[in-house]
C-alpha cells in the first residue's frame, strides 16, 4: 500500500538534542493535522506469561517522562509492580510517523494521582477508588522516531539515554 499524500519532511540536519523536544513538536504537529485521538498509545508491559499491550491516553509529558494512568489493581498495575518498565509506541497514520518509548516505569507522588483522577469526568471518577488510581511515567532510556516515505525509504531516528536518569542523550540516525 502506498501512503495518501505525501508524509511530512524530517530534517536530519536540524534534530535536537533532547528527543522531547522533537516528540512535542511532532504531537503538536498530529494535533494541528487533525490526527484522530493524537495522544492515544499503546502501552506494553510484561505478564507473566508474555508481552501484553493496550491503548491508553498520554496524560502528559515533560522532563520527568511520559505519563499514563490507571488502577493499581488493573493488569497493567500488577506487571507494573512486578517489572516496573514499558514501552509506549504512538501511531499517527496521517502524517506516517510514528514514535516509541522505552524504559524503566515509576510512580507518581499519590497528590499528583489524585489530581489525575480529579480531571477525569464525575462518573469516571466515581467507578475508580482514590486509593487505587495510580499516575506512572515513563522514564524514556530509548526513543525512536520513524518518518515514513512514499518511496519507502523510510527514515528512523533513534535516541538513547546515557547511564542514569541524568544521563545525556545520543542520536542515530
Amino acid at each position: 500500500p502506498s501512503l495518501a499524500g505525501e508524509p511530512p519532511a524530517l530534517d536530519l540536519s536540524a534534530l535536537p538534542e533532547d528527543p522531547l523536544d522533537l516528540f512535542l513538536a511532532w504531537l503538536g504537529e498530529a494535533v494541528h493535522a487533525g490526527v484522530p485521538e493524537p495522544h492515544a498509545m499503546t502501552l506494553s508491559t510484561v505478564s507473566d506469561d508474555g508481552v501484553d499491550a493496550r491503548v491508553l491516553l498520554l496524560k502528559d509529558v515533560d522532563e520527568r517522562g511520559w505519563a499514563f494512568a490507571s488502577e493499581r489493581s488493573s493488569a497493567k498495575g500488577v506487571q507494573l509492580a512486578a517489572r516496573p518498565a514499558a514501552a509506549l509506541t504512538f501511531w499517527w497514520q496521517p502524517l506516517a510517523r510514528s514514535v516509541r518509548v522505552r524504559g524503566p516505569v515509576v510512580e507518581a507522588p499519590p497528590e499528583e494521582s489524585l489530581t489525575d483522577l480529579r480531571a477525569r469526568p464525575l462518573e469516571a471518577q466515581q467507578r475508580a477508588s482514590p486509593e487505587d488510581w495510580t499516575l506512572w511515567r515513563v522514564e524514556a532510556s530509548h526513543v525512536e522516531f520513524w518518518q515514513g516515505s512514499r518511496d519507502r525509504r523510510h527514515v528512523r531516528v533513534r535516541y538513547e539515554r546515557a547511564a542514569g536518569a541524568g544521563g545525556h542523550w545520543t542520536l542515530a540516525t
